[in-house]
């Protein structure tokens, strides 16, 4: 017996001997886990892996939720105050520089995308500009067919002329009134005001130094009998509330159709939609009425919604014919999808009040009746235009808009330039040709201003120098009017040159077409990816963070409630 316990005791000191027991607290907690690690794993418990690396597992993950909240609240906050930054920015100008007497006065007609694009480009610090207009704000037409149908809200598309004037260096003069007559050798401008509104004086002649025309021009009828009395009108610059007319006259024509006792043949007629243009605005429009009908009407109005036509004519042999034939292709057909009817090589002969005369390829003649006939091909002169090109009949001989040279002047007279839908070029009457031009000139405005501004100053330093009878004060005198005259050799102008930044078209069912210089050639793509771009590229090109803000919100309104079907 005690061998057995003498055994005993040398076989316990040397266990607590091999196996210390832990001093501190972190030592017992490691003791802890081994122990625990030991006894045998439950059927839910991964015996693979030690609870430290699960620990460990935890641990980052947690971290890591940690750092993207921080994140996503620094940017959230950061993103809300610049918004809100630039909101106030945008909303309170500060103080400008008045009028000065020295400066030459450069009278601006019109707010079109021309002259629009010349005073957000333009120093006014060299002029005192004074803009002329029927309209006070510029109006982003590329999306006025969305508009038509409810897209989009007029209000959205519209900016205050103000609002880029106010955030100039020197102050511009806006004056909302319609040009009347233009004197090239008096150098004046005589306009009324038009409004409905008339204060005691609404008639007034300015002079000019510089004169811009950018009046745009107006809806070409071609002479053809009811065009103006029955049509709806889409490529009026300056009237955006020709496109809500249009969806109010639109929506009239499907609750006539939902009259009790209407005949099949009236309610046919009624539902008959007739789209008169196969450029880009004619396209748009006829596919913002496909979604109408697609997202909306079907749901609201489903005994009619079948029954609705809608028809699109074009004199030309094919439609967009500024894009690639690739493209033309792939409208045609996304429009067969659709059921809408295209009839090329058709003129329209006349438009009554119930129906619209048509002659065919083979040169027949066809009645179709219809509800509505929106017209959107052709541009003519705008009246003011007209009376200065008579006043130069040798130099305007060009019917369709004012001639002008290389440098944007109008024939014929000095210091008047002519840019936009007014001017007759060899480019097409697009925004994109507008923007560019009033872009170019506002920077040749600047070399002038300060070539001008040289001249001056060389005239008085050669006045000086035959006064001065010192010999080193005319040597200094010499010494600026040759670094004047080095200033005024570096100053050339060069003639405009456009450059082509692509076609966009959206052509419904969430499709656009576009077709974008690269390289020496072409990029054609049509599909739902050049839709998102067709919309990426329209918001950033809106003049304001107004404009895009508004613009985005109602796209999100009708992706979610979907387009308004009351009428007003």
């Amino acid at each position: 017996m005690q061998l057995n316990r003498n055994a005993t005791r040398i076989f316990t000191r040397s266990l607590v001997q091999s196996r210390p027991f832990p001093r501190s607290s972190h030592d017992r907690c490691l003791v802890l886990k081994r122990s625990l690690s030991s006894q045998p794993q439950g059927p839910e418990t991964n015996s693979n892996v030690p609870p430290a690396v699960v620990n460990l597992k935890q641990s980052k993950w947690r971290s890591f939720l940690q750092i993207l909240g921080r994140t996503t609240l620094i940017g959230l906050v950061a993103g809300v105050g610049s918004f809100y930054y630039i909101t106030q920015r945008e909303r309170h100008p500060g103080s400008q520089l008045p009028f000065d007497d020295t400066k030459k006065t450069l009278v601006v007609l019109g707010s079109g995308w021309g002259a629009t694009s010349l005073l957000k480009a333009l120093d006014t610090t060299e002029y005192n500009v004074v803009v002329i207009s029927p309209k006070n704000y510029f109006l982003f037409t590329p999306l006025l067919p969305s508009v038509a149908v409810g897209t989009l809200n007029p209000r959205s598309i519209i900016q205050s002329i103000r609002y880029i004037t106010r955030h100039k260096t020197r102050g511009v003069s806006v004056i909302e009134a319609e040009a009347q007559a233009v004197d090239p050798v008096g150098r004046t401008v005589s306009f009324s005001d038009n409004s409905p509104i008339k204060g005691e004086t609404s008639t007034r002649t300015i002079p000019y130094d510089y004169l811009v025309i950018s009046v745009g021009a107006e809806v070409q009828t071609f002479g053809i009998p009811g065009v103006q009395e029955h049509a709806c009108f889409m490529k009026e610059l300056a009237d955006a509330e020709q496109a809500s007319l249009m969806q109010k006259q639109f929506m009239d024509c499907i609750e006539s159709a939902a009259f009790p006792g209407q005949s099949k043949e009236e309610v046919e007629r009624l539902l008959h939609m007739v789209v008169v243009g196969g450029g880009p605005t004619g396209i748009e429009l006829s596919g913002e009425l496909h979604d109408f009908l697609e997202d909306d009407l079907k749901s609201w109005y489903p005994e009619l919604a079948s029954k609705i036509k809608i028809t699109l004519v074009e004199a030309l042999p094919s439609v967009l014919p500024m894009f690639s034939k690739q493209l033309i292709d792939y409208t045609e057909s996304t429009f067969k999808e659709s059921k809408i009817d295209i009839m090329t090589k058709t003129m329209v002969k006349e438009v009554k009040d119930k129906s619209v005369v048509l002659q065919m390829p083979d040169k027949s003649m066809k009645e179709l009746p219809c509800g509505m006939v929106v017209w959107a091909g052709g541009n003519k002169g705008r009246q003011v235009t007209k009376d200065l090109m008579a006043r130069l009949p040798a130099d305007q001989t060009n019917r369709r808009g004012i001639i002008v040279d290389d440098y944007l002047r109008m024939k014929g007279t000095d210091g008047i330039y002519a840019i936009g839908d007014c001017s007759a070029t060899s480019y097409a009457p697009t925004a994109q040709v507008a923007a560019q031009q009033g872009a170019y000139l506002a920077r040749m405005l600047v070399q002038m201003a300060k070539k001008d501004s040289l001249e001056n100053k060389l005239e008085t330093l050669e006045t000086e120098q035959t006064k001065v009878a010192d010999d080193e004060e005319r040597k200094r005198i010499a010494d600026e009017v040759n670094v004047a005259r080095g200033q005024m050799a570096k100053i050339k102008l060069r003639p405009f040159h456009y450059s082509h930044q692509g076609s966009l078209a959206y052509i419904g069912s969430e499709k656009a077409i576009a077709d974008l210089p690269f390289m020496n050639g072409n990029i054609a793509s049509g599909g739902m990816a050049t839709y998102l771009f067709w919309r990426s590229a329209y918001l950033s090109t809106l003049f304001s963070l107004r404009n895009r803000t508004l613009v985005a919100t109602d796209w999100l309104k009708v992706r979610l409630f979907g387009r308004d079907v009351a009428r007003d």
